[in-house]
């Protein structure tokens, strides 16, 4: 796995914003419902993994200090924990001289003066090496499973309340899954662990888990902010008065000044969807302004002086 700062062709210092711009623009490009390309997929899930760490300012902190890979894996230095390694010839420290070391045949564990044993030996390298995918004589390590994919389809009003959802994974595994917070529509979210079966000792796979919001009949996505169209009565257009504002966690109540245009928006704060740092988006309310139903005859004549006043002045 490459740099996800590479990944996502962004540089090291890049903003929030900057990293999911880049990421939507890859998503777009790379997403295999729209490109048939076979590279796409991997390209795809590249960029996905790229994400899950740049996206969340824990795990991104996390890799640039070197504590997570480009996976999200812990780093591990391979013979961490072994204090003896390391000490070379005539070293002085107690350390292992490897080169001093001869390999003997024998008994199980069988070792002479200044040797060791091939059954420790085998076991130092096998359990160091065992990641790698080879040990002592070029053995394959542990198969690890293989990744499983899957759709998760959302309303807005479940990703606004960070629901949890019970998906049926290829396999016939059902498990819940808790819609992460700063989620965008065509991400695919990693759920580690919960792939295909690995072959004995090795690791199982993960599934690939990609969020599809749903088009919603009121609002908009921008981001985290949500954008609608609201009514605005004639009267109160002129006059001034309260407006009742859909959210997608019910209805408030918003003053409107008096001689408000169609077309003028309105910002409520922390009315969107939530984002990955814990705060939320706001909703952008765009008046439209509404006519009578039925003739009115006081506000046609009312229209038809102001028209004739217009002509007259012109």
């Amino acid at each position: 796995m490459r740099n996800p700062y590479d990944v996502l062709g962004v540089p090291k210092g890049a903003s929030e914003a900057e990293i999911k711009k880049a990421f939507r623009k890859l998503a777009k490009a790379y997403h295999p419902d729209s490109n048939k390309d076979p590279k796409a997929k991997e390209r795809f899930s590249e960029a996905n993994t790229a994400y899950e760490i740049l996206g969340d300012k824990e795990k991104r902190a996390q890799f640039d200090r070197g504590e997570i890979d480009a996976e999200g894996k812990p780093r591990a230095t391979g013979f961490e924990g072994f204090s003896g390694f390391g000490g070379g010839r005539g070293g002085g420290g107690g350390g292992f001289d490897f080169e001093g070391f001869t390999q003997r045949r024998g008994g199980a564990g069988a070792a002479g003066p200044g040797g060791v044993g091939e059954d420790f030996i085998s076991h130092i390298f096998g359990e160091a090496f065992r990641a790698g995918g080879a040990g002592p004589g070029g053995r394959g390590g542990p198969i690890r499973g293989e990744d499983v994919a899957a759709e998760l389809s959302v309303t807005l009003e479940q990703v606004a309340g960070e629901d949890k959802m019970r998906i049926g994974l290829p396999g016939g595994r059902d498990v819940d899954v808790m819609i992460p917070k700063g989620v965008i529509d065509g991400q695919t979210i990693r759920l580690r662990g919960l792939g295909g079966a690995g072959g004995p000792r090795g690791e199982p796979g993960d599934a690939l888990l990609t969020i599809r919001i749903q088009p919603h009949p009121v609002f908009k996505v921008d981001g985290a902010d949500l954008r609608a169209s609201v009514d605005l009565p004639l009267e109160d257009a002129v006059l001034g008065g309260a407006l009742r504002v859909p959210t997608l966690t019910g209805a408030v109540e918003m003053k409107v000044p008096a001689m408000t245009s169609s077309g003028r928006t309105f910002r409520l704060r922390g009315k969107g969807l939530p984002k990955k740092d814990g705060t939320r988006g706001d909703l952008f309310a765009t008046t439209a302004i509404v006519l009578p139903a039925s003739d009115d005859a006081a506000l046609t004549e009312y229209a038809r002086r102001r028209r004739e006043a217009k002509a007259g002045t012109a």
